[in-house]
């Protein structure tokens, strides 16, 4: 696809990307059939499709409009299309830069602004845990649409403390620590059976993607900074191997450090350093399985339903890893026979943003995932598991919690 950038664009760090990007599109459409808000919608400006034709009309100098906005701000950032494109279109990259540029040029309504500043102020913020702790406690009194927010208490249980050679680093992310602690400490002692220790930084904080998903780049990019800085003295001394995440909406985007930290002469080099030593939790999974067998207590007994989260399958383009190895260790693990690809509708603010779309998307996946009839419904990202427990009474899990409790029975 060929375009003419307008002469506020040329030249432009995000004008050349963006550039590059629509010059691998042909416009062939085999990304509409994938995208969740074209099922729901069938719009074709709310599909990848039309959203790039509106991109390029931007970037061509065509002013944009609040039709636009909504547009742009009804995609998930699903990254589905990119699964599906036969030319590699990096969408996730090209909707950035134009919601970017159109929010430079259309102001929101005073609700919108103030709506999307508490998010993004406030979920990566240290009274986010005590927050939730005090709406934990009279989590019975809410309303059922905050209530559906608030996830029951659990605790987090003891962790491991001998040391191990094998060394990662782990990030425990903004709101997950508050809302599902039990997911970390899950992790640690999972990775403790595998002879692996796991270290924490306190110094490192939200992965940047709530602030930059929200067009709060500059912020954003000052958290990956941050989190950089806190992870350097293990990563030079090369005490760790890897830097894991248990949240796939986190990994995607450390992962993504090297590339949106290029242009920074002080963090470039870091950057592309940290996001090569990221893994996912599920990429140890071939490593750990062998040192697991023959120590779990009790297999789960029933199917245990996977959601393979966007930012999991599509974000990072790993997929089968978790199903195929639980199910070596014994675990009747098992993905919906339809839409197995498709999002739950949480994506990060997504799901108080656009809660309407949101709420379709998980009941249609929900759907899916009963007719399996599990005992338990698993996932990878807290976004995701949180979502879906808010339309089900099935209990809903990090698969990792699910391996933790089958090692301690």
């Amino acid at each position: 696809m060929q375009t003419q950038l307008a002469p506020e664009f040329q030249g432009t760090p995000d004008g050349i990307e963006a550039e590059a990007i629509l010059r691998k599109c042909v416009h062939c459409g085999f990304c509409t059939a994938t995208c969740p808000t074209y099922q729901l919608l069938g719009d074709e400006l709310d599909g990848p499709r039309g959203r790039i034709y509106l991109i390029k009309q931007v970037l061509e100098g065509q002013q944009p409009t609040r039709s636009t906005q909504l547009h742009l701000d009804r995609c998930l950032t699903c990254r589905n299309c990119e699964s599906t494109c036969p030319s590699g279109v990096q969408y996730g990259h090209l909707v950035d830069i134009g919601r970017k540029i159109v929010d430079e040029k259309v102001p929101r309504p005073v609700g919108e602004r103030a709506l999307r500043w508490a998010l993004k102020e406030g979920l990566p913020s240290p009274v986010f845990g005590p927050a939730m702790k005090m709406g934990q406690a009279v989590r019975g009194l809410l309303p059922a649409g905050l209530r559906a927010k608030v996830p029951a208490p659990e605790a987090a249980g003891a962790l491991p403390t001998r040391p191990h050679a094998r060394k990662v680093l782990m990030l425990e992310g903004c709101v997950q620590p508050a809302m599902m602690p039990g997911i970390n400490s899950a992790t640690v002692r999972v990775l403790d059976a595998a002879g692996i220790q796991t270290l924490v930084a306190p110094e490192a904080g939200c992965c940047g993607a709530v602030k930059f998903h929200l067009n709060d780049q500059d912020g954003g990019l000052a958290q990956m900074r941050a989190n950089i800085d806190a992870w350097w003295p293990w990563i030079e001394k090369g005490e760790v191997e890897a830097i894991v995440m248990n949240a796939s909406g986190c990994g995607v985007t450390v992962k993504e450090y090297g590339h949106l930290l290029r242009h920074d002469p002080a963090y470039a080099d870091k950057a592309a350093r940290v996001s090569g030593l990221t893994r996912d939790l599920s990429e140890l999974l071939p490593d750990i399985v062998p040192q697991l067998q023959g120590k779990l207590r009790a297999v789960l007994q029933g199917v245990v339903a996977f959601h393979p989260p966007c930012t999991l399958q599509h974000g990072q383009q790993l997929r089968g890893g978790v199903e195929q190895h639980l199910r070596a260790l014994g675990f009747d693990v098992r993905l919906t026979a339809n839409e197995s690809h498709l999002c739950c509708g949480s994506a990060g603010t997504y799901s108080v943003l656009q809660a309407e779309l949101s709420g379709q998307l998980r009941d249609r996946k929900l759907g899916h995932l009963g007719a399996l009839q599990p005992t338990v419904i698993t996932s990878a990202n807290i976004g995701c598991i949180t979502h879906l427990q808010s339309g089900t009474e099935t209990p809903v899990r990090h698969w990792v919690q699910v391996l933790d409790a089958a090692l301690a029975s």
